[in-house]
């Protein structure tokens, strides 16, 4: 598939996609109810195939206008990379609403859907130069894969003609109500190109499946696992700092983990909410990122590169009266790059119960080596073993990424 020049602007994105789906403009405690539209749901043989280039669209995000330059710029003049999340966030709702098709929807009625963000597989920077805030951006994207309701996302960021980033999120779509799941029109590819992007979607969602049923916090660490906590245990000779002397000092070269996060408490409002009272998904995620990066600015003693975020999970929505809870924890480190976790707690504005409802997890690279991180506790060590298996995937996926871009490359000469 080509990339074209851009056919919306993203400011409007939210506009537009507030308009399809009936939404009244202006802020209502009490939404409008939408239960009329639950009829107009089709069932799943309603729907026609749709090929990737139905939903494929492109976006513009016109940093030349200084309006919306100074939203986006840091005191470098680069581009600030939670405010590329957010936005990312709206694309691939917009994208949803591209593929989805409803023949039998009568004309004047809003959509009986909304969509609403899973999981977001993975957002790999492919150039490790900054970008700057003083030139256009485009944004691209396409379904790439689809189940009865869900739908995987892949985007791309692409400045001065040079792809900077792509992203891979995982969509659902729900009814009317949001109070179930709605189907989406099944994928067919429609040429050899299509079909090879299609392929390599459906191994990366078996990857998903059998990373979700692996993962160290799900089950029981391997043998491997096992091997490298004894070898930590014996570096730190089984010192646990929570119920030590919080002054006992870590080996050479290396830092606590416990002494290695950052954390914040936020006020959310209305002008941060989805078509639904809720708190957008991209908001979360650009203050994630956000203060992610002050803890890798503080843990490398500079102001590192973000280089991928990976399985940014979405455990439950966050209600818009929510405080949030936003903890970046250093949890691995290899030569000058810097793994973090960083978990979003939302507190109930009515009774402050409090609920985990996000997981992310990026790295970020220094311009020189960083000192090693240690744990002290088990849980420390499981999310050190967990950190250093995100990393590694990251890192792997960036090696596969070059070779398919120089095979491409060879192809072409």
């Amino acid at each position: 598939m080509s990339w074209s020049r851009a056919t919306v602007l993203v400011q409007c994105l939210m506009k537009d996609i507030n308009q399809r789906i009936g939404l009244e403009p202006g802020y209502h405690s009490i939404p409008k109810c939408r239960a009329s539209l639950l009829k107009y749901q089709p069932e799943q043989n309603d729907l026609p195939k749709r090929s990737l280039m139905d939903s494929f669209t492109t976006a513009v995000l016109p940093l030349t206008l200084i309006p919306v330059q100074e939203s986006y710029v840091n005191h470098l003049g680069q581009v600030r990379m939670g405010r590329l999340m957010e936005d990312l966030d709206l694309f691939a709702v917009w994208i949803c609403h591209r593929h989805v098709n409803l023949p039998k929807l009568p004309k004047g009625i809003p959509l009986p859907y909304v969509f609403v963000t899973l999981l977001v597989d993975s957002v790999d920077f492919e150039n490790e130069r900054g970008l700057t805030a003083h030139e256009d951006m485009d944004f691209c994207g396409h379904v790439s894969w689809t189940g009865r309701s869900s739908m995987e996302i892949t985007m791309y960021i692409r400045q001065q003609s040079i792809i900077f980033a792509k992203a891979i999120f995982m969509m659902v779509a729900r009814n009317a109500t949001n109070t179930g799941p709605a189907p989406v029109n099944a994928l067919q590819p429609a040429n050899e190109k299509e079909q090879r992007c299609y392929e390599n979607s459906i191994e990366r969602h078996k990857r998903r499946m059998a990373k979700q049923s692996k993962s160290v916090l799900n089950v029981r660490p391997t043998k491997d696992d096992e091997k490298l906590m004894y070898e930590i245990f014996k570096r730190t000779k089984g010192t646990d700092i929570s119920i030590r002397d919080a002054s006992e000092l870590p080996p050479p070269n290396c830092r606590w983990m416990s002494d290695s996060f950052q954390t914040t408490i936020l006020h959310a409002f209305p002008d941060n909410r989805n078509s639904h009272n809720h708190i957008f998904g991209g908001f979360v995620m650009r203050q994630a990122v956000e203060i992610s990066f002050i803890a890798a600015c503080i843990y490398a003693g500079g102001r590192p590169l973000l280089t991928g975020i990976m399985d940014v999970a979405f455990y439950g929505p966050l209600k818009v009266n929510s405080f949030l809870k936003l903890t970046a924890y250093i949890v691995y480190t290899h030569k000058e790059y810097i793994q973090l976790l960083t978990i979003v707690q939302g507190f109930d504005g009515t009774n402050m119960e409090k609920t985990t409802t996000n997981m992310l997890h990026m790295t970020y690279k220094a311009k020189v080596p960083v000192k090693e991180v240690l744990p002290a506790t088990y849980q420390e060590t499981l999310w050190h073993i967990n950190g250093r298996n995100k990393f590694r995937a990251i890192q792997l996926l960036k090696i596969k990424r070059r070779k398919i871009n120089n095979n491409n490359l060879s192809k072409q000469k």
